[in-house]
Parts: C-alpha cells; sequence; structure tokens
C-alpha cells in the first residue's frame, strides 16, 4: 500500500486559494452521496471534497497531490456499482460533474466535443435537435459522459452499435503528474503507435482525469419500433437470440428479462406492464431510415421468435406502448432497489450461448442460499445484470450469504470463459474477482501500465489493480 501523506491545514489551504472557499469542503460540509456510490457497499469520506472548474485547475491539482503524494479520486454523478469513485484512502474527491459544457458540434465530421460532466441524457437530447444521433444506451441516463468513458459503457443498443470505446474519437487527459495531454482527433482511423485513447477508456479514473472528449455521431435513425416477445420460459427465449443476431436485420437492442422483475416495476412505476402473464420475454428493438426497412425487419424476427417457441408477439409502434415498456425496463434495477434492504449486483458477460445456462444457475443459487436473487440483462451481447438481495438478513449472514453467491457466480463465469464485468467495471468491489479470471502475467502487465502512468498511486488507488509505488 502507497505511503499516503496526511491532508493537513496547507494542503487545504492550496485548494482554497486555488478554487475558492464556495467550491472547496471539508468535514460534515461533504455530503454523504460523496462518500459512496450508487449501492453503497464501500463507504468513505474524503479530507477534501472540490468541484473542478477547468482543465488547468485539474492540472494544478494533480501536479500539487503528485508532488506531496496525496491521493485523488475523479467523480461523477457517482452512479457506479463497484465502488470506482469512492475516496477509499481519503484525500482529495475531485468532482467534474461540473465540468458540463458542450463545446462544439461539428456537423461536417459528425463529432461533439464537450466537458466530462455532462450528462448521457444532455448529449442524446442535443444531437437529436441536430438530427444526429450517440449511439451508447447504458440504462443510467443521469450518468456522466466522463463515468461512461472511464467504464466503457454499453448498454441496450450495444448489440448492433457496440460500445462507447466505439465512438470516442479524442480524449484531452491530465495524468497523475499534472500534465496535460491529448490522445486521438477527429479522424476517422489512426495506425500511428499504440491506441493510448483505447486505454484511457475503460481504466476507470486509474491512468488520467478524462477533461474533454470529442465523440463520434451517426445519422439520427428516422424510425424505431419494438417488439415484447413472450416465452414459456427463459431457456427459450434465450434460445431463439442466435438465430435472431444472425439474421440479416439485426435488432438495435435484445434484452432480456423475467416475470418477477416485470412484477417489480410495475409496484414501483404503479402502472401496468403491456403483458405480465409469462415467465421469460425478449424484448427487440428495430431503427432505420425508413419505415418499410424496420416493417421487413421485425416481420422477419417475428416469425423467427414463433419458429422458435414465442407465445406470441407484442408489436409495440405507439409513443404510449413504447413509453410503458421502456419505462418498465429503465426502472428495472431502481425497482429491485426499492424491493430490498441492500443488494449486490454481478455484472458478468458470457457467450450468448450461455445466457440461459448462467442464469439458471443464479436460481439454483437462490435456493442453495435462501435469498432473492434477480436479474435482467442483454441478451444479445450477453451481459447480465445479477442482483443479490439482502432483505431481513442480519450484517454477518449477509455478508457470508454475498460471498458465498458471489464466489458462485464467478467461478460459472469462468467455467463459460465469460468476463467479470460487462459494463459496469471493476472498482474497488470487484478487484478479487478478477484477480481470480486472469492470469499472474496479464495481471503484471496491467499493474505495469499504472505504474507507468502512476508510479506514485495517487491517481483512484485501490481499484482494478494492486498497486505497487516506486520512489517510496
Amino acid at each position: 500500500m502507497a505511503d499516503y501523506k496526511k491532508f493537513e491545514a496547507t494542503d487545504l489551504q492550496f485548494l482554497l486559494d486555488l478554487c475558492g472557499p464556495e467550491r472547496v469542503f471539508t468535514g460534515e460540509a461533504i455530503g454523504e452521496d460523496f462518500c459512496h456510490d450508487e449501492l453503497s457497499g464501500v463507504h468513505q469520506r474524503p479530507d477534501a471534497l472540490v468541484k473542478a472548474a477547468s482543465t488547468q485547475e485539474v492540472s494544478a491539482i494533480m501536479k500539487y497531490a503528485d508532488a506531496h503524494r496525496i491521493p485523488v479520486t475523479p467523480r461523477g454523478q457517482g452512479t457506479g456499482l463497484v465502488g470506482g469513485a469512492v475516496p477509499f484512502h481519503a484525500g482529495i474527491l475531485l468532482d467534474m460533474s461540473t465540468m458540463n459544457r458542450i463545446l462544439e458540434l461539428d456537423e461536417k465530421n459528425m463529432t461533439l466535443t464537450l466537458e466530462p460532466g455532462v450528462l448521457l441524457m444532455e448529449v442524446s437530447k442535443f444531437v437529436e435537435e441536430h438530427n444526429l444521433f450517440y449511439p451508447p444506451d447504458p440504462g443510467e441516463k443521469t450518468a456522466t459522459i466522463g463515468g461512461n468513458i472511464s467504464t466503457n459503457a454499453g448498454g441496450m443498443r450495444a448489440v448492433k452499435y457496440g460500445v462507447t470505446r466505439d465512438y470516442v474519437r479524442a480524449l484531452e487527459v491530465v495524468l497523475p503528474n499534472g500534465e496535460i495531454v491529448e490522445f486521438g482527433g477527429k479522424i476517422v482511423k489512426n495506425s500511428s503507435g499504440y491506441s493510448l485513447k483505447d486505454l484511457i477508456v475503460g481504466s476507470e479514473g486509474t491512468l488520467g482525469i478524462v477533461t474533454r472528449a470529442t465523440l463520434r455521431l451517426l445519422p439520427l435513425p428516422k424510425f424505431k419500433i419494438s417488439l415484447l416477445v413472450p416465452f414459456p420460459d427463459l431457456s427459450t427465449a434465450i434460445g431463439a437470440v442466435p438465430t435472431i443476431i444472425r439474421s440479416s436485420s439485426v435488432p438495435t437492442a435484445v434484452e432480456f428479462m423475467e416475470r418477477e422483475v416485470i412484477l417489480a416495476a410495475e409496484q414501483f412505476l404503479g402502472r401496468k406492464f403491456p403483458d405480465n402473464s409469462s415467465n421469460a420475454y425478449l424484448l427487440l428493438t428495430f431503427d432505420g431510415a425508413s419505415k418499410e426497412e424496420i416493417e421487413l425487419a421485425y416481420d422477419n424476427v417475428a416469425h423467427t421468435c414463433l419458429d422458435a417457441g414465442a407465445l406470441d408477439v407484442f408489436l409495440s409502434n405507439t409513443q404510449e406502448r413504447n413509453e410503458s415498456i421502456w419505462s418498465a425496463r429503465g426502472a428495472f434495477l431502481e425497482a429491485i432497489k426499492a424491493s430490498t434492504t441492500e443488494m449486490d449486483e454481478c455484472d458478468v458477460v458470457v457467450p450468448r450461448n450461455n445466457v440461459a445456462e448462467f442464469v439458471l444457475f443464479s436460481h439454483k443459487l437462490q435456493e442453495k442460499y435462501n435469498i432473492r436473487i434477480r436479474s435482467f440483462g442483454h441478451a444479445g451481447d450477453g451481459n447480465l445484470h445479477i442482483y443479490v438481495l439482502r432483505d431481513a438478513l442480519d450484517e454477518a449472514a449477509w455478508k457470508k450469504k454475498l460471498s458465498d453467491v458471489f464466489n458462485e457466480l464467478y467461478a460459472k463465469s469462468r467455467e463459460l470463459r465469460g468476463q467479470v464485468s460487462g459494463e459496469h467495471g471493476i472498482g474497488y468491489a470487484k478487484k478479487p474477482y478478477l484477480a481470480q479470471s486472469l492470469s499472474p502475467e496479464v495481471l503484471r502487465i496491467m499493474a505495469g501500465i499504472k505504474q507507468v502512468f502512476d508510479p506514485k498511486c495517487i491517481l483512484n488507488p485501490a481499484k482494478v489493480v494492486t498497486e505497487e509505488p516506486v520512489g517510496r
């Protein structure tokens, strides 16, 4: 563990002189929400909270922190689920959500340049007003674009359009030593040395702090439609997915859901889902440039689903019905969270053909450990969201059962040649499972990359990999 300097009055004075008292907070003035992320499983109060205003300010803070060996944790909206933005070693918590300006829309190059604190939902709204489209679509629309970049967020449209990394053209990054560098540019392809831009994407704020990003945009699809497809059971539903993906009409999204989660969403939202009578469902979306294009696409896939054992196919071609379906899908996480006292998540990704096997395995664990487990996810790309619920368990029983269930879930993922996280990242909470899933040589390479960028281990320490500081 790094030997960090104790945060003192002189350090606080530096921040006050640089940023002013209106953007620097200490002690009880730091709200509780800044001490944890969305799931609250990891908790730590920083010595100081700074609301960042500019790249130059972030650079000055990092230069000071580097010189004095003070840990710094960058934070967006705190919507993460693995403790990635929790200041585990206290120090300085750098709130990047206040750097939230859209800087440039370049319609000729089809790019959007913005600061990291812009919310995902603001990005979508802004570009769609100009008939453009930013495809990455994580469920948490109030997350910042910087947070999405830090975890390489995916979301429901990944099956057709890919993930965040596919849409980052350029990044301005403040390194742990305070130097400001730029990676990438407004270019379509690049074979000029190592792709450091792509290394920063998904690095969870451990290698550098993104202070500006240039995103790739697409023309806005003019038409979209959804299909809600009930199946008698989950295995039949998931069994249809490979055939759907292989068809000439690739959906924008292929989501799976089970009846228990739909009922929880209905109760949470206070409104009915279009159908809740079946045990399992696929939710598919299609988009395209013409009505004829998507009609041909969904007709083809609807017949594929019925041939694979679907009980029916419900067409969602009105705004009211689309709102009913997608508002429920968007509320799944909050609905599950509202139904229990505490929960934790397993965000594994497995080969598409193993999704049903993994979810059914989680059902067996629910019976084996007498604990509620709920799931939903992206059937089209194999990314599952498995939630273990505490309910009335006391602290000791909860920790023991959670550990036992997680150990079995991640062991099953390794057996199926999956990975620990599909889109939520490793952070602090999933580090042990990452260490189990990768070879010592791969872990050594990761730790070596961290050391090259951050030899003193001051930037978002204790996350993703185990660090060994140099030059102590």
